[in-house]
């Protein structure tokens, strides 16, 4: 498997396999996954769009993730911007790379990719903190709260309520950048 930095061109020519990778390391349901076929031919335009792909060595895409500046009018930006105090706001919001999506197809799960992903995409990352959002889940069983733990992520808002989906989420930030020499 090899990791690559992928451009927006890039990603909306494989838009297909991203939205499978998606649904498939989500569980989402198919009529969701057509309206973020949109959303994220929408978010490839942004600011500072970043964005890393794993591909196996006959080219199927095994994971893949994404992020740019986060700013006002985004819908994901304004949420979490209504739920922070002030002085989060600032800290926070103020010069933000947001992840948007990272996500490892699952039979490719648990080698590591997530990681590498993740660490590529900060690298690449603009600004002096990062945010993301994550389903709740108990921290010891869920792969991808442990990975955000080991990049040293923290609690920003917990048990938050996006529109239009019944589950909790937390939202988690980091300062930027990461140390060239941190463990992970």
């Amino acid at each position: 498997m090899r990791l690559v930095p992928w451009t927006p061109d890039d990603l909306l020519r494989r838009i297909d396999d991203v939205i499978t990778v998606y649904g498939d390391a989500m569980g989402y349901r198919a009529e969701l996954l057509a309206a973020r076929r949109g959303y994220v031919a929408t978010h490839a335009r942004r600011p500072g769009f970043r964005a890393v792909a794993t591909l196996t060595t006959d080219g199927h895409l095994a994971g893949f993730g994404y992020g740019y500046t986060s700013a006002s009018g985004q819908w994901w930006h304004d949420q979490v911007r209504g739920a922070l105090a002030d002085t989060d706001r600032k800290t926070w919001l103020g010069d933000c790379f947001e992840v948007v999506e990272l996500h490892v197809s699952p039979p490719a799960q648990g080698h590591g990719i997530g990681a590498r992903q993740l660490r590529a995409l900060l690298t690449m990352a603009e600004g002096g903190t990062t945010l993301l959002s994550t389903p709740e889940a108990p921290e010891q069983e869920s792969r991808a709260w442990r990975l955000y733990r080991r990049f040293g992520y923290v609690d920003v808002l917990r048990d938050f309520h996006f529109p239009g989906d019944e589950r909790a989420f937390a939202v988690l930030g980091r300062e930027l950048p990461l140390p060239a020499d941190q463990k992970l």
